[in-house]
């Protein structure tokens, strides 16, 4: 990915997908801030990410760190091969057409809204699969998906798969660990990044890296020390791929909200990533 700053697209390092074909499968069988409470024991009811605030505040901070912008409205219509070995990369979440999520997406939308602009193009889509070839795709369907995005319809199954697959999962394994809505981001944005197939750098992987030396609030243990543990295991996955040398999107934006104890990420937010500085007030 380049070092520019296109409008509605990313510019920073590429997601790694590969395990989100096991992501799918899986869910589908079973489904800087001012100080607060450094620890919460297991007995106290987390906060929330899934609260509407939180989930806008979260959406915010994905979208600076794949986007650089805020505006992650604006990237519903958003769509690039980024380079990354898994074709087009477009909408939200960075739903890739080489690992099976821009398919179910696509798929879903043509069961909402049948002959719609895109439908055409889920033969192409199938046969693309686990690659990142365009055959079938180009030069039209980069065109059509900008057009869809102008559909409600579209973008409304662009955020139900974003929370099927992805926001969900990560919110429900957060509160099951004991931790807040600090915790619960930093699962979703690994998610996010990593997907949670079976290789060593899924998001599976690196919490079970980081129960290797903390105890989440829900097993007895320290949020926050927990939360440093879950943190170090994320940057030693992102430092295992060259497009994820750079790890600010964690060390000048995660931990800072740690260090702060600000474990319910509650505005003011001031973080940066990449360089670039951002605020939520």
């Amino acid at each position: 990915m380049n070092d520019s700053h296109p409008t509605g697209g990313p510019v920073h390092t590429p997601h790694i997908r590969s395990s989100r074909r096991t992501l799918l499968a899986l869910i589908g069988a079973s489904l800087v801030a001012g100080p607060v409470i450094a620890t919460r024991s297991a007995s106290a009811a987390p906060a929330g990410l899934d609260d509407p605030a939180k989930k806008e505040i979260a959406m915010k901070l994905v979208s600076s760190a794949e986007n650089s912008s805020l505006d992650w409205k604006a990237q519903y219509r958003y769509i690039e091969d980024i380079g990354d070995g898994r074709g087009y990369t477009a909408g939200i979440i960075g739903f890739c057409s080489g690992t099976g999520d821009m398919l179910d997406l696509v798929e879903l939308y043509a069961r909402r809204r049948p002959g719609n602009v895109l439908a055409g193009y889920l033969p192409a889509l199938r046969r693309v699969d686990g690659s990142d070839s365009h055959e079938g795709l180009d030069p039209g369907y980069p065109d059509a998906w900008r057009r869809a995005a102008q559909d409600e319809a579209f973008r409304q199954a662009q955020n139900d798969e974003r929370d099927r697959v992805y926001f969900n999962p990560a919110v429900g394994r957060g509160k099951a660990d004991g931790i807040g809505t600090l915790g619960q981001f930093a699962y979703y944005d690994a998610i996010v990044m990593h997907g949670d197939g079976g290789d060593g750098t899924s998001f599976s992987s690196i919490r079970r890296r980081a129960l290797d030396r903390a105890r989440p609030p829900a097993q007895g243990g320290d949020e926050v020390t927990y939360l440093n543990a879950f943190l170090d295991a994320r940057v030693w996955a992102m430092k295992q791929e060259e497009a994820h040398e750079d790890t600010s999107r964690v060390d000048t934006a995660q931990r800072v909200f740690l260090r702060n104890r600000n474990l319910n990420l509650d505005p003011p937010l001031d973080w940066q990533v990449y360089g670039d500085s951002y605020h939520i007030g």
